[in-house]
């Protein structure tokens, strides 16, 4: 029987202390040398089929994560048993200890929403379908940075050293900013709500859970953002439609539910000369 043990002294097979990236060679030592081997483009994978494990390398030589199997899947690379083996953490059961420790959970990257378990320089990511742990992948840890790649401020808002429009009506001023953003891209930048989330730093703001209402953020931004006077002259006409760009950055899951910004008084018309009555 195989035992996986993941504590303080590192991740452990059969006892045996394994580094990444850890050799094939290391891996065949302790598992068996009954593997299939499956090249993809840019990931060579190495199955257990008896056993319920893969292995991932970049160059079919060492080893960058391994995957034990808890629920079969179709895929060519799928082992073709579950693992049978035990699976520990710090001594204990790790799915009962992942299941009764969600404070522990460490999100490895944008979208994670099962989380790894973490020791050390070791993490054990928990895939997650409908409730169910499918797989557990054992790699080394990789810190998650929100917002790596994304200019400090991208999104910050400065005061400009121009005349700006002053605006009484907010539904106004976003179907202001649709026309010179995202219509006629005279506006910089082009506020990406999904980009927008990974750069914001104060707290995560999960999309999926909150974009069926306007997240108080997005709406801020816009409030707080500066439209140069000069840029007036160019509005001649906009409408209000659900399917807008700046509706489903405000709420993307609310269906076009523009009634939220409603235009409620005509009176910042007056400083659009060439907006078409």
């Amino acid at each position: 029987m195989i035992v996986l043990h993941l504590s303080s002294k590192g991740f452990q097979i059969n006892s045996e202390t394994i580094t990444f990236p850890a050799s094939l060679t290391q891996l065949k030592a302790c598992l068996n040398e009954n593997y299939r081997t499956i090249e993809g483009k840019n990931t060579t994978v190495f199955t257990w089929d008896d056993l319920g494990i893969l292995a991932y390398s970049k160059n079919g030589e060492v080893v960058e994560s391994i995957t034990v199997a808890l629920e079969l899947e179709a895929y060519e690379f799928s082992p073709k048993q579950t693992f049978d083996g035990i699976f520990y953490f710090n001594n204990q059961d790790i799915v009962r200890y992942y299941k009764s420790h969600k404070q522990q959970h460490v999100k490895l990257f944008k979208g994670d929403k099962s989380g790894a378990l973490l020791v050390n320089d070791i993490s054990a990511w928990f895939s997650v379908r409908r409730e169910n742990i499918n797989a557990i992948e054992i790699s080394e840890y990789t810190p998650y940075v929100r917002g790596s790649g994304i200019p400090k401020d991208k999104y910050s808002i400065t005061s400009l050293d121009e005349e700006v429009i002053e605006f009484i009506d907010f539904g106004f001023k976003l179907s202001v900013i649709e026309e010179l953003m995202y219509t006629k891209g005279l506006m910089e930048p082009v506020f990406d709500l999904y980009e927008f989330a990974d750069w914001y730093q104060e707290r995560e703001i999960d999309i999926d859970d909150e974009g069926y209402e306007p997240i108080a953020e997005v709406e801020q931004y816009f409030k707080d953002l500066p439209i140069p006077k000069r840029l007036a002259s160019g509005i001649t006409d906009f409408y209000q439609d659900g399917g807008n760009d700046i509706y489903m950055n405000l709420s993307p899951f609310s269906g076009g539910a523009v009634e939220y910004w409603d235009i409620e008084t005509a009176i910042d018309a007056k400083q659009f000369p060439n907006l078409k009555k």
